[in-house]
């Protein structure tokens, strides 16, 4: 259900966030805590800042209260993916070819439990993901994060 809510509510904020000159990144629905969180992740070229996000909150919250595609009460979060971004998507992954990323497998892979490289190559029809030169199947990494070097 939860799933549903945030496709429900990307569908309705793109064309909005993309007129204010944002890319969506991502919708959650979920819980934390006690709190019901509506997390809308937008992106642009050469990051995002918080007047971005008060902007694009002001935008897309009186388009929430309209189409109110949610029947409980929420908290509205406007949020930038930041540097670290999990890439949780095949157009996340697609965009990001080129990139140092790190890999966190659900189960150890050949004794590792994470990898770290460059994101080569991704192959939706076939679920692989190439990383440093290694080819992983989706189904058994967790999470893919860009990988910043501080």
């Amino acid at each position: 259900m939860q799933k549903n809510i945030a496709a429900a509510v990307a569908d309705i904020l793109k064309p909005v966030i993309e007129a204010e000159g944002f890319e969506l990144w991502d919708v959650e629905y979920l819980k934390e805590g006690s709190r019901m969180i509506l997390r809308v992740t937008i992106d642009k070229s050469g990051g995002v800042n918080i007047d971005d996000c008060e902007k694009v909150n002001r935008a897309i919250d009186p388009i929430l209260d309209e189409a109110d595609p949610i029947p409980n009460s929420y908290y509205l979060e406007v949020s930038s993916p930041g540097l670290e971004r999990e890439l949780r998507t095949a157009e996340h992954i697609e965009k990001s070819i080129g990139e140092t990323v790190k890999v966190k497998f659900f189960a150890p892979i050949d004794g590792q439990k994470e990898a770290l490289g460059k994101l080569d190559a991704y192959d939706g029809k076939n679920g692989t993901v190439t990383v440093g030169g290694i080819e992983y199947p989706k189904n058994k990494i967790a999470k893919i994060n860009i990988y910043c070097e501080f």
